[in-house]
């Protein structure tokens, strides 16, 4: 069994709760900014650290004043927005504890979460959102308060709490140690019920104070961020506390089709995303360019930027190359690095693997993409490359404080800081997911000399087909997913004897290539998905994908799907995996069907 172990460079303090984040930030910057929002004209405000503290003293008096006590659970349902941040520091603040809601969630959903927990109040941002709520407020009598942000409660709570001594709002705020409940934020459930995860105040004090010190470069009071992806799931809540802690200005924008000109306006200095939001930038830049009429020049942009990195990699730039790269730097690239803003050095990516190709291709742009990788249960990252010594297709070595050790049958498994105290109401998962102090991620991996950290799996996804090859559909997946017009792929096969695939087409970007190609850009999904052109380009695709396996692992043949999998359809979850489980049941007929005669708008892959 091998095993890395990095200890922690700041010592543990039992006693310190996430409220000290912010009581230690004002104490150090008091009159930096540490948000800004947007204003009406398309600029941003600043809000210093002690005008945010002053408002989130504010609140928690509200909060107290409307008769929250100090262990009661608060749901919140919002999209991303500095409220969200605001109310996590509040509900601390009032010795309280939140429970996030995904924005997406439904009715039946909210009141798994609400129920469960125990909640006793709940937070929502719209009419829309509470709607939802109002649907099944009846099947959770507990739930005595309901406020709504664009109603303007969160004024009215601040108004409500005047009276509330300073005093109080203090001995509340000290009341929670490091091992108290912080937060249950519940696993989006790729498969069964959602299972609350039980994060402490350690998990998110240790973790946010030896993170800094791993990755300097990107966290400081010099660097700022515009977050995106939802604060509702751990990896942007954790890195909204770590800009806290790091003194990081941060903005909000929720809304992706806004997102360029934001980043236009705000310039961050890094970024925090999924590996989809770097496709859809890299495939956005592509089809712009070839309806301008410029895509091979894209195309030769993109490759000479991939090789200059590589190029990099290996310790030598060939005169010719560097000539090249400067060349379409001021051409293409230098476009694409305005359109980010101008000043993004990194950006954090997780949830999924980046692939080499698009690691080299920003990397080349001027933005390293540290990759790194974590689950809810461990309060976001386990592991993340660093800045001083990053490697493109790795995930980083442990975080300080964090042990990983790979186990005989290749599965991850990690201890120290960021680990989560079990399941709520749950002992059993609980059990079922520890080895005594190491917590069973579920995937599989392998560590180089170095203790960097690859993910190659998911344990429970391995496809095992009937000549009995193990196949980790993930590796196939992700590198045909980076194709424009490809919205999901699922690779299929347990018990067959070859490996097929169901697809579908990415409504978004679909449109776009058809125009670039001289068809009709108004196809729909089913139209688009017969045509030769559309299934020659999938096929294209799945070449890719096929190229970096054996024979007996590549796809044979596809299928592409009528629709797109979403979580509205209750194919994904809310930060957009797939259940593979569920379409697999839904599609069973589907998936026979490729494994049979039948003549559907099939591909069949003979290229290796």
């Amino acid at each position: 069994m091998k095993q890395f172990d990095v200890p922690a460079l700041i010592e543990a303090d039992p006693e310190a709760n996430a409220t000290d984040l912010l009581i230690d930030r004002v104490a150090a910057t008091p009159n930096k900014a540490l948000f800004s929002l947007p204003t009406a004209d398309g600029g941003w405000s600043d809000v210093t650290s002690a005008e945010f503290l002053a408002q989130v003293k504010s609140v928690s008096k509200g909060l107290v004043a409307a008769g929250i006590h100090p262990g009661d659970k608060i749901g919140l349902m919002c999209k991303t927005r500095y409220e969200w941040t605001l109310i996590d520091f509040a509900t601390w603040f009032a010795g309280a504890v939140l429970v996030p809601i995904y924005e997406t969630s439904s009715p039946s959903q909210i009141q798994w979460n609400l129920a469960d927990s125990g909640a006793i109040a709940i937070i929502t941002e719209t009419p829309e959102h509470f709607a939802r709520f109002d649907e099944i407020r009846a099947d959770v009598p507990d739930v005595a308060h309901a406020w709504q942000i664009d109603l303007g409660d969160i004024d009215k709570l601040s108004a409500a709490g005047t009276d509330v001594p300073e005093e109080e709002i203090e001995r509340r705020r000290n009341i929670a140690k490091g091992s108290d409940l912080a937060t249950l934020i519940y696993t989006s459930g790729t498969t069964g019920k959602p299972k609350g995860c039980i994060l402490t105040h350690s998990n998110f004090v240790e973790l946010c104070r030896n993170s800094q010190k791993a990755i300097p470069e990107v966290v400081n009071p010099e660097s700022s961020t515009l977050l995106f992806i939802t604060t509702a799931h751990i990896f942007a809540r954790f890195i909204s506390i770590l800009c806290i802690h790091g003194g990081v200005k941060v903005g909000h924008q929720p809304d992706t089709k806004l997102l360029l000109p934001s980043m236009a306006s705000f310039k961050p200095t890094f970024l925090l995303a999924v590996p989809r939001v770097f496709e859809k930038v890299y495939n956005s830049s592509e089809q712009k360019a070839e309806a301008g009429g410029k895509g091979k020049i894209f195309r030769k942009a993109a490759d000479v930027a991939i090789a200059h990195s590589k190029a990099v990699d290996a310790g030598h730039v060939p005169l010719g190359l560097k000539i090249q790269f400067a060349l379409f730097d001021r051409l293409v690239l230098s476009k694409i690095r305005a359109a980010l803003g101008g000043r993004v050095e990194y950006a954090v990516s997780g949830s999924a693997p980046l692939g080499l190709r698009l690691g080299h291709f920003y990397r080349s742009l001027g933005l390293t993409i540290l990759e790194g990788y974590g689950l809810t249960e461990t309060t976001a990252p386990i592991s993340v490359n660093k800045p001083s010594n990053f490697k493109i297709g790795k995930v980083g070595p442990p975080l300080p404080g964090v042990s990983v050790r790979i186990a005989e049958d290749g599965e991850i498994q990690a201890k120290g800081v960021c680990v989560f105290d079990g399941y709520w109401n749950n002992q059993e998962a609980t059990d079922e997911v520890f080895d005594g102090e190491w917590f069973k991620t579920g995937d599989i991996g392998k560590f180089d000399e170095d203790g960097y950290l690859e993910i190659t799996g998911r344990k429970k996804e391995i496809i095992v087909t009937s000549g009995g090859k193990n196949v980790a559909p993930a590796a196939l997946e992700d590198p045909i997913r980076a194709n424009p017009i490809i919205g999901q792929v699922i690779a299929v096969g347990e018990g067959r004897p070859f490996i097929s695939a169901l697809v579908t087409l990415d409504e978004e970007m679909l449109p776009v290539w058809l125009n670039n190609n001289g068809l009709d850009a108004t196809w729909t999904l089913q139209q688009a998905g017969q045509h030769p052109a559309v299934l020659a380009e999938v096929q294209r695709a799945i070449d890719v994908g096929n190229a970096r396996v054996s024979r007996a692992e590549s796809i044979r043949k596809f299928h592409i799907l009528d629709a797109d999998l979403t979580e509205a359809s209750g194919h994904l979850t809310p930060k957009m995996s797939i259940k593979r489980t569920v379409i697999l049941a839904d599609f069973a007929d589907v998936i026979e069907g490729m494994y049979s005669n039948s003549p559907s708008t099939e591909g069949i892959s003979l290229k290796h």
